[in-house]
């Protein structure tokens, strides 16, 4: 299963990543690592996480750092509609399609 960003989601995915980088020398790799390995189990069980939203907005969150994924699974397709960080903003992206 492939994933697709919603184009704010890949926004704040990448700026999470170069803030991470700026901090630490390969952090950033560390946290799309994180990301990559995260997407991989949401797609073999895309139905294994919290609903968030009725009917199908599901939350993944991270282990390392403070992050969750927020998608609805499609079929074939995970569309990823949040890099959202755990305690800021909660639920900003509702009105995402």
């Amino acid at each position: 299963m492939t994933y697709e960003f919603h184009p704010w989601a890949e926004a704040e995915f990448l700026e999470a990543v170069a803030y991470y980088e700026s901090r630490v020398s390969e952090l950033g790799t560390q946290l799309i690592q994180e990301f990559e390995a995260l997407s991989s189990l949401i797609s073999e069980e895309p139905t294994g996480w919290r609903i968030v939203r009725q009917p199908d907005i599901r939350r993944a969150p991270l282990r390392r750092f403070p992050f969750c994924i927020i998608y609805r699974a499609k079929p074939g397709l995970l569309d990823i509609l949040a890099f959202a960080h755990n305690s800021r903003r909660p639920q900003y992206w509702i009105d995402r399609r």
